[in-house]
């Protein structure tokens, strides 16, 4: 078991006075078996009428309004304290229709699983990558896990503060990218691969999220018979354990920014953006 307090602020210096629209946040944990809130709050300054739900993908969602009062600056402040429960088994248990590849879910599995199959061509570049990948096992465990060592080797970590995410040949041409570009380069092949998959974002507990202001983190899924959905942290090169805390997972990677919203004004020149993350044992 492992218990962390998580400390997420996002502050936005507009440099002239606007108008806050509705936001969305998306900063509290995937709660389940596995992970569990014992505490958590979530504040707004200036103050903001907040209502919560489920998404699409169960996601939990904040959404947040402000009255008509122009401000210069907005702070969003989320703690909360998680536990997560470890699993005691050392590699997931399959079932046997996807134990090796090429494979095939079953029907209602495929039925299920539709939306997060759909993959569109990449290129010569990736296609080859991808091919001698699936070349070099049968099964289908280390084939995920040589795609996860594949990403972490051959691509150089580089921290990216601009919007999105980089496709997935612009990563393997580049050889640089961010955990987010590394997370939807494995979703996208693994899709390729005819797994079902998904890009989740969330919080991974080093040292350097304890000792000084980190970042959220970024990660695939792929569901796996028997086993559910299971992470891979290319990243990190590792399996997603007891350090990862999913937030947000979804089809596509720009659909679940922590903090999105709207504004009516003109922005000033000094306006600054400042986001603060902290994964602390406790």
């Amino acid at each position: 078991m492992q218990r962390f307090r998580i400390f997420h602020q996002t502050e936005y210096n507009y440099g002239n006075k606007v108008l806050l629209g509705p936001h969305k946040i998306l900063v509290r944990p995937r709660d389940g078996h596995d992970i569990r809130i014992e505490k958590s709050r979530l504040e707004f300054d200036p103050p903001a009428l907040v209502s919560w739900h489920r998404d699409e993908l169960d996601n939990s969602v904040a959404l947040a309004t402000f009255d008509e009062t122009p401000v210069t600056r907005l702070v969003i402040t989320s703690e909360v304290v998680v536990t997560h429960y470890l699993s005691s088994r050392t590699e997931p248990p399959l079932l046997d229709h996807i134990r090796r590849i090429p494979f095939a879910y079953t029907a209602a599995e495929a039925l299920a699983l539709g939306a997060y199959r759909n993959s569109s061509a990449q290129g010569a570049e990736f296609d080859n990558w991808l091919g001698e990948l699936m070349t070099g096992t049968a099964d289908t465990l280390q084939f995920l896990q040589d795609l996860n060592k594949a990403i972490n080797t051959s691509c150089n970590y580089q921290e990216r503060h601009e919007e999105g995410v980089q496709a997935p040949e612009q990563t393997l041409a580049t050889l640089t990218g961010s955990c987010r570009d590394y997370a939807w380069l494995y979703v996208v092949a693994a899709r390729q691969a005819g797994f079902a998959a998904r890009f989740v974002s969330g919080y991974f507990h080093t040292e350097g999220t304890s000792l000084g202001d980190g970042h959220t983190h970024a990660w695939a899924e792929v569901y796996l018979p028997g086993a559910g959905w299971t992470g891979f942290d290319p990243t990190c090169n590792v399996m997603t354990a007891e350090n990862h805390v999913p937030v947000a997972v979804a089809l596509l990677p720009d659909d679940i920014p922590p903090v999105s919203g709207l504004f009516t004004g003109h922005v000033g020149e000094s306006q600054i953006m400042t986001v603060r993350v902290n994964v602390n044992l406790c």
